[in-house]
């Protein structure tokens, strides 16, 4: 521990006059770090904060984002408040970075601190030149939504209610309506704008906006579909950061999961979890296929809803394709209750559907990207590992 807070206490050292502030703030961030090791329960989050504690000066702030963000990807309340506590760092540590005010404001934002998030929003877009970027308009989405919200409450008289929990500002809102109403009858002008303003604000809270409901024409595919437009493809599953020294033109069919955000993608999955996934950032990368797993039903929908960028695919996968691992229609396997690793639902997706004369993973053997259950079934039904070192396992 102490190797690493040296190292993260090295970051603009001669950029700060306030030495022992940088000391105990690194400190702080390595304290949380291994605090949520000793209740590990995120694999890849905890391989984000073995490389954050292992990572040199020059490459401890990239680490410690790169951290905050998987936190926030995991979605437990536990693993939220890390995030916040790594983005109130990084933000100390470098008051004028853009991806440090971006993560203190989607963590505020996740925890309910609505009043956090909007100041963490308004700075990040001060500092970003191009707010029309893609992770421009999604905060500038976001602060219009967290804006129109508090601007409901403000004019039901409720001000205050924006800061606290979601729960309570609801609950506070409906009475004020059915205490005009009581009082004054539903005809009355007052009552039905109040009640107007809370349509709105909880169409916000729910829905937020969707500024194009048919997704730029994208269509909704099932298995069937799915089975039907891999058939006969050859595929590669590629973790980030994992191309093949070959290239990727040999395969018909490239697919990513989670944050992949570079080189071509002609299916892409992800999966939604934790208290809140509707309000993970935007999925832009484009794809041909976006499959979106998630075990709550409501959950799916409203991320389907609130991430998918109209553009950005021809298909997304629907209902039948949610939860692929544990849904009774198709392999009804028992596993993990948040239905497994992405990257190992879409493998024994293709796996299952039998139609692809060649898949091919790439970088699936590095600590992280698969759990160790999860790992076990790939080496068992491997064909070819690659010269034993793991860099591409061949299932078919």
């Amino acid at each position: 521990m102490a190797k690493a807070t040296t190292a993260l206490s090295g970051l603009l050292g001669a950029r700060r006059r306030d030495a022992a502030r940088q000391e105990e703030l690194t400190a702080r961030a390595v304290r949380g770090c291994a605090d949520y090791l000793a209740g590990l329960r995120d694999e890849r989050l905890a391989a984000a904060i073995g490389a954050l504690l292992t990572a040199g000066p020059d490459d401890a702030f990239d680490a410690l984002l790169a951290t905050g963000n998987r936190a926030l990807e995991a979605g437990g309340e536990r693993e939220l408040r890390l995030a916040l506590d790594l983005a109130d760092t990084a933000t100390a540590l470098r008051a004028r970075s853009q991806g440090a005010w971006r993560l203190r404001g989607l963590a505020a934002e996740a925890l309910g601190r609505n009043e956090e998030a909007v100041a963490a929003y308004e700075q990040h877009l001060a500092l970003r030149k191009d707010k029309g970027a893609a992770g421009g308009h999604d905060i500038e989405r976001r602060l219009s939504v967290l804006t129109d919200i508090r601007d409901c409450l403000a004019e039901a008289g409720l001000a205050d209610a924006f800061g606290r929990p979601a729960a309570e500002a609801r609950t506070a809102f409906a009475a004020r309506v059915e205490a005009r109403v009581a009082e004054h009858g539903a005809a009355d002008p007052e009552a039905r704008r109040l009640a107007a303003r809370y349509a709105s604000y909880r169409r916000m809270t729910a829905e937020g906006r969707m500024p194009d409901p048919l997704l730029g024409g994208a269509e909704p595919i099932g298995v069937a579909g799915f089975r039907h437009l891999i058939a006969g493809r050859t595929a590669c599953v590629v973790a980030a950061g994992a191309e093949p020294t070959a290239g990727l033109d040999p395969y018909d069919l490239v697919v990513r999961y989670d944050g992949a955000s570079e080189g071509r993608t002609d299916v892409h999955a992800v999966t939604v979890r934790g208290r809140d996934p509707w309000e993970g950032p935007a999925w832009r990368h484009p794809t041909g296929v976006r499959l979106v797993f998630g075990e709550s039903a409501d959950a799916w929908r409203k991320a389907l809803r609130r991430r998918l960028v109209p553009g950005a695919q021809r298909h997304f996968g629907d209902a039948t394709l949610r939860r692929p691992v544990r849904d009774p229609a198709l392999l009804g396997e028992s596993g993990p209750e948040d239905g497994g690793s992405t990257a190992f639902a879409v493998i024994r997706l293709l796996d299952f559907l039998d139609v692809s004369p060649r898949i091919d993973l790439f970088g699936l053997h590095r600590p992280g990207e698969l759990r160790p259950e999860e790992r076990a079934w790939v080496m068992a039904h491997a064909r070819n590992v690659n010269c034993g070192t793991g860099t591409r396992i061949a299932l078919r």
